[in-house]
């Protein structure tokens, strides 16, 4: 598996396909993807698992991280986030957050984060706020 930059458009078609296939390609974009840093995870050249990163000041939001349901559950997740926390110990943030799918907070609770919000939801899907101190 190759872990790499992406340009933002790439990540829609599995954003869309994993996070939200009820909604139309635009409900998977983000404000400032244009700004955002985008990886890819890929396996014999098939983009199976993107994530983007969004640094402002001392502060890094994950958001739209989705990995392709065929690869699922093989540690391609743990592998990204890792990635991402790495790379992030090397630029100004001091905090990496998320807005974390109730479905998936052990997941990110193996890393350290933790909740640190009630349950809100997006489009009826449960979520928490977690975060780390990096």
């Amino acid at each position: 598996m190759e872990i790499r930059s992406i340009p933002w458009e790439q990540t829609i078609p599995l954003r869309h396909k994993v996070l939200w296939p009820n909604k139309a390609p635009e409900f998977c974009q983000v404000d400032g993807d244009e700004e955002g840093v985008h990886l890819g995870a890929f396996i014999n050249n098939e983009l199976i698992c993107v994530a983007s990163i969004y640094l402002k000041s001392e502060k890094a939001r994950l958001r739209k991280f989705a990995t392709d349901v065929g690869f699922q559950n093989q540690g391609i997740g743990s592998k990204m986030l890792e990635y991402i926390i790495h790379y992030l110990k090397n630029t100004q943030a001091k905090v990496f957050w998320c807005d974390a799918r109730e479905s998936a907070l052990g997941f990110y609770e193996r890393f350290e984060m933790y909740k640190c919000s009630e349950r809100f939801y997006k489009a009826d899907v449960p979520y928490f706020k977690m975060e780390v101190a990096l």
